[in-house]
Order: structure tokens, then sequence, then C-alpha cells
């Protein structure tokens, strides 16, 4: 009898000591990402989320080899919330609806250097913030467009993505949309107005588009590849710019770093980005991929997706706007 009464106060011991540090934990989150909660019913809801954050994140690190995962500034959010706040919802791409797309022509393979980033060399925008808005889509799309335009002998600016949020009525701006019905929406507009001119609210507004203040246009869009050709982005991106592509980021809301593979990332797409080049990291040929949650998540707002695995579904809706 006394064995069991010592070996229970032992585990409720453990217990406690458990919980007292996933608390220690969780305050110490929420000094890194200032956060404060405005009630003791609301701390102790967003920390039981918390806990049970850790748990899912040691179950990912359980099978993960290549990719760490942790707590982020998602961390006090449930994965459902995740997902309906920062993702795409219903996506389907104008290929699975069967509509005639442009294509970009096969590229004859050339030598290519092991490590290359359209950042070091100015063609990209800072990182953006969409916040608590499924806007990637927007985000991707003002991304593309900027970068193009720059390489097109056009100084870098940055554009309007909340112009495009607002405005393009066959998307769902902060429900999501795609960036190729968003290229549409931009070309039949007659282009973007400049961020400055037209600020980003991280929600549904009204359309306040004003066609005299557009600042960039393009004259087209077009496939990268349509099966999943990954030679073919790379020399894209090497000899023509940073495209956009769709991912599955179901898990990117817990990536503290390392390399996403087909083996740790899923291919069911809902997240809108950019690729801005790739590089030898970890032993991996990956691309460097440019998200849009603010430098304080990943690699000061990017992460490593590898190559040649169609990984997170990085080949399955690859684009380009044309200036």
């Amino acid at each position: 009898m006394k064995l069991f009464v010592f070996i229970a106060f032992v585990l409720l011991g453990t217990t406690l000591a458990v919980e007292l540090s996933e608390e220690h934990q969780f305050k110490s989150w929420m000094k890194t990402y200032n956060k404060v909660y405005s009630t003791d019913a609301e701390y102790l809801a967003k920390l039981t989320i918390f806990k049970e954050n850790l748990k899912r994140y040691a179950k990912l690190n359980e099978k993960d080899d290549t990719v760490t995962h942790g707590p982020t500034k998602f961390s006090d959010m449930t994965h459902e919330e995740f997902v309906a706040k920062y993702l795409i919802k219903n996506y389907t791409s104008p290929l699975m609806r069967g509509e005639k797309v442009n294509v970009a022509p096969k590229l004859n393979a050339i030598p290519l250097p092991s490590n290359y980033s359209w950042v070091a060399k100015g063609a990209t925008t800072p990182v953006y913030n969409q916040g608590q808005c499924g806007s990637c889509w927007a985000f991707s799309t003002t991304e593309s467009i900027e970068s193009m335009n720059f390489l097109a002998g056009n100084s870098l600016i940055q554009l309007s993505m909340q112009q495009i949020v607002d405005c393009d009525t066959t998307d769902s701006g902060c429900d999501g949309g795609d960036p190729p019905t968003a290229y549409q929406y931009v070309i039949s507009a007659g282009g973007l107005e400049s961020l400055a001119d037209y600020p980003y609210t991280a929600q549904d507004g009204t359309c306040q588009f004003n066609s005299g203040e557009i600042a960039r246009s393009i004259s087209s869009w077009q496939y990268v590849t349509t099966d999943q050709d990954e030679q073919q982005m790379q020399q894209f991106t090497y000899t023509t710019g940073p495209p956009s592509v769709l991912v599955d980021a179901s898990t990117w809301d817990s990536y503290q770093g390392g390399v996403y593979t087909s083996s740790n990332c899923g291919t069911q797409l809902d997240h809108a980005v950019q690729i801005v080049g790739w590089a030898n990291f970890q032993g991996q040929n990956a691309w460097i991929v440019r998200n849009s949650w603010g430098t304080g998540w990943g690699y000061s707002g990017y992460l490593y997706v590898a190559i040649g695995q169609n990984a997170c579904g990085i080949a399955q809706e690859c684009t380009s706007a044309i200036v």
C-alpha cells in the first residue's frame, strides 16, 4: 500500500512538473511574441491550446527528420483557427477547371549555380505580413508583378495587394483566391496602384481603385509548367524571374527550420507564395521560398522546400506575370 501511494505521489509530481514546465514555456513564448490576454479566462484558454500544440509538434517531430516543428507566432491558435484565418479555402486551379491557359515554352537546360537568389539581386520587395486574412494569393500575385516589372527595366516598388483583395470579384478576398484569376483581374483593371496609395488592411473592403493612380501593369500571365517539371521551374527562375507557386502549408504554422521534403509535406494546395531562388541547405538542394507571414516566422520570413520531389505540391501551380 505504501509503495502504491509513493508511486502515485511520484507520478503526480511528474505531471505537475510537466504542466509547470509547459506554462513556463507559454509565458516565455508570450514575452517573445508580445502576447497579452485581457482576462484570466482567456489566458487559461490560450494556455490549453498552447499545450495541445506542443503535443502536435512532438508528433510531427517524431516522423520528420528534415524539418523541426515547435512554437511559433501561431501557437495560441488551434490548427483549425490557423487554417481558417491564414490559408486558402476550396482551391481549384484553371487546369482543374479545364480552362485554356498560356504555358511558357520549354527551356533548354543550361548549367546552373548551386545557389541563386533574386533577393540578393534586389529583384524582390521586403517580406510582407498578410495578417489574419487568407489573402496569400493576392500577395503572391503582387510579388510576381513587382519582380517581373523590375526585371523588365522598371524601378522596384511595392504594389497594392489590397486592391486585388477588394476589387477582384472572381476571387474571395480574405476567404481565398488564385493567382491566375488575380492576374486576369489586374489585366482587366489596367494595372495596380502602389501600396502607398492603396494600403493593406488585412480585411475585406469596398473597392477603392483609382485608375488614375496605376503604378504598374502586366500584359498577360503564364504557367511555368503544367506537368510538375521542376527542372523547367529552375531554368525559368534563373533566366526569367521569381515565380508564384501554390503549396500545401498545412503544417507550416509550426515550422522552425529545416527543409520540407515529399515525406513530410502534403500536396493539398492551400497557400500561395513566391520562389525566389534555391540553395544547397542542410545537404538538400532546396527552393528558397518567400512567405507572407512576416519576418518573425521561419528564416526571417523564408523557408526551404526540396527540389525535384514536388514537396508540398510546389510544382502543381507555378505561374508568372508577363509585363
